[in-house]
């Protein structure tokens, strides 16, 4: 029952004390306590989640490390590059494109020198490879011609090959009837696009041969001896009768040079700009076309001058005379670098290949040889029932050798034994000059009854360099390819067999720094000074106790060389003695071969 004046209790809340009404400033504490605690716990959150993310990037980055390639090739993810790393280059292309050996690097202490040797050197490495890896990208390649079955290539003639090729090179087999003025000489222009024509009887022509346009013809009215592009194709040299002349594309006369009379044969070094002319009076003389000066003029001593080539590799001039020898010549010096007995008889004609390598010589033996320049040893001897009046080598090696009326080419002469020649072809004249032509496949001959092109495959350079030498420039190109030839023009000066010889480093050695320093000085500021008594008074300064104190000194120095001299002999006896005790106990030791012995 209830007590009277209780109030009803509600079984709920029993044992729960009732909170007292929470004031407005309590409940916005509460708020703020509630949204730390938010913070904090997202926060917490997103800190587990981003270290969760940057554990899986580096497992990411370390597994594509794995498979990336160690050079740094970009792949793409998800796969790995089955061929990693650069692509190996042949070592026979590196070696075709090597500029030059690794030099020898000096002392410690000269750190700089050493720093400049070791970025050419890294410099000239890369220009290597990178040459070795682009020549994959030329498009062009020599081909040679084969015949069919049982079909020796020399029997096929010079129409069937012009009806086998396409037109533009069938054009490029022709004749020129010019019986009245020949034999002719001939040259083709360093770019290959222009022929020069020579005959010996004063008929003097320029062609653009590759369109058959005629760009000047004259007649000197008298006997012409050869004829020779210089620079570029707007001048030209003719040996006259009596002297040297100098002509424009134009044909007018430029210059007429009379200290060069009786020239006979000419050369044309072109990264020099030397005119180098053999004479009939012994001469071997230089011109400069750049300035117009003579450069050397070397009396050689040995008869008349009708045989000369040039070593394109270092522009030494070969010579060959009546004697059976041949000599290579500079314009540094006034004797001869080298002589070679190549044959028994007179040397008829000489070529040399573009590496410098090897020498091809004919002679009045009727032989045919091949010499290694870099030894000066014969490497190959062939007989020729004629004998070879005219010799010239293409870029690719090919020889042609010419015997009266007919012009014979050989392959592969320098490399291995030959035993038929690679081509063949009869014309109606007499050789009279032979010349191959620069980036094409295309043999010049010059004989009696005027000139011949002819058709040899695989002959010239297929892939041409457009800085140096480019058959299709414009005239534009060509004045700023004949600005920049002139400004890098090489002096005559460094001219030498070995041209390697100017990337080495000249050590002088301490006598000689000692000789140049003292020539500065005047004195010799190690020399020992010579010994002056000194004054004393008391009559102590006469002449001759002068005399005695100079001897006195004199044999104190004497005493000191004989001194230093006679402990060498015995340092030497001494080891000479160490010697002989070494060989005996040596000899005394039982060896345990020594049981065969009888």
């Amino acid at each position: 029952m209830e007590s009277p004046g209780e109030a009803p209790v509600d079984e709920t809340h029993v044992g729960k004390k009732k909170k007292p009404p929470a004031r407005y400033w309590q409940e916005l504490q509460e708020e703020e306590r509630k949204d730390e605690n938010k913070v904090k716990n997202d926060a917490e959150q997103s800190k587990e989640a981003q270290q969760q993310e940057d554990d899986e990037t580096q497992k990411a980055k370390k597994r594509k490390q794995d498979q990336s390639p160690s050079d740094g090739e970009k792949v793409k993810p998800g796969k790995s590059d089955p061929f990693p790393g650069p692509a190996p280059i042949p070592e026979d292309r590196l070696q075709k494109f090597k500029r030059k050996d690794k030099l020898k690097k000096p002392h410690r202490k000269q750190h700089k020198l050493r720093d400049i040797i070791a970025r050419s050197e890294d410099a000239s490495e890369m220009a290597q490879k990178q040459a070795a890896r682009f020549d994959l990208l030329l498009p062009e390649e020599a081909g040679f011609l084969e015949g069919d079955e049982d079909e020796d290539t020399c029997m096929i003639s010079q129409e069937d090959i012009a009806e086998a090729v396409d037109i533009t090179s069938g054009a490029k087999y022709f004749n020129l009837k010019l019986s009245q003025f020949g034999p002719y000489r001939l040259d083709y222009s360093k770019t290959g696009r222009h022929l020069l024509l020579g005959g010996r009887r004063g008929h003097v022509a320029c062609i653009d041969w590759t369109s058959k346009q005629l760009m000047c013809e004259i007649n000197v009215m008298e006997s012409v001896n050869d004829v020779k592009w210089l620079h570029s194709e707007a001048m030209y040299a003719v040996a006259q009768k009596k002297w040297l002349y100098i002509y424009d594309s134009n044909g007018i006369e430029l210059h007429c040079i009379r200290k060069f009379n009786d020239v006979l044969r000419m050369q044309f070094l072109p990264y020099h700009f030397l005119l180098a002319t053999a004479s009939a009076t012994s001469f071997l003389q230089y011109l400069d076309v750049s300035v117009g000066k003579e450069v050397a003029a070397i009396c050689t001593k040995t008869g008349r001058l009708d045989v000369m080539c040039q070593n394109p590799h270092n522009a030494i001039i070969h010579l060959g005379h009546a004697n059976g020898t041949v000599t290579l010549w500079s314009p540094n010096q006034k004797e001869a670098l080298v002589k070679m007995l190549c044959h028994q008889g007179g040397v008829r004609s000489v070529a040399v290949d573009k590496t410098g390598t090897y020498m091809v010589t004919s002679g009045m033996d009727k032989k045919l040889k091949v010499y290694d320049i870099r030894a000066f040893k014969p490497l190959k001897s062939y007989f020729l029932p004629a004998g070879a009046a005219c010799l010239s080598l293409s870029q690719k090696g090919l020889l042609s050798a010419a015997t009266g009326d007919v012009v014979q080419v050989y392959k592969d002469v320098c490399s291995m034994p030959v035993t038929k020649p690679y081509m063949a072809h009869r014309l109606r004249g007499t050789v009279w000059g032979l010349h191959f032509c620069p980036f094409e496949d295309v043999l010049g001959v010059g004989h009696g009854d005027g000139f011949t092109s002819m058709l040899v495959p695989g002959a010239g350079e297929p892939n041409f360099d457009g800085l140096d030498a480019n058959p299709y420039r414009s005239a534009k190109q060509r004045q700023e390819w004949e600005v920049k030839a002139l400004m890098e023009k090489i002096q005559p000066d460094l001219i030498s067999l070995d041209p390697t010889e100017l990337a080495q480093v000249d050590q002088a050695t301490w006598e000689q720094r000692h000789q140049d320093r003292v020539e500065v000085l005047g004195f010799d500021p190690l020399a020992k000074e010579k010994f002056v008594p000194k004054y004393k008074k008391k009559g102590r300064s006469s002449a001759g106790a002068i005399e005695r104190r100079k001897k006195q000194v004199a044999h104190e120095e004497q005493r000191d060389v004989i001194r230093k001299s006679v402990e060498d002999k015995v340092k030497m006896e001494k080891e000479r003695k160490e010697r002989e005790r070494k060989k005996a106990a040596l000899s005394t030791q039982k060896s345990a071969l020594d049981r065969f012995k009888k």
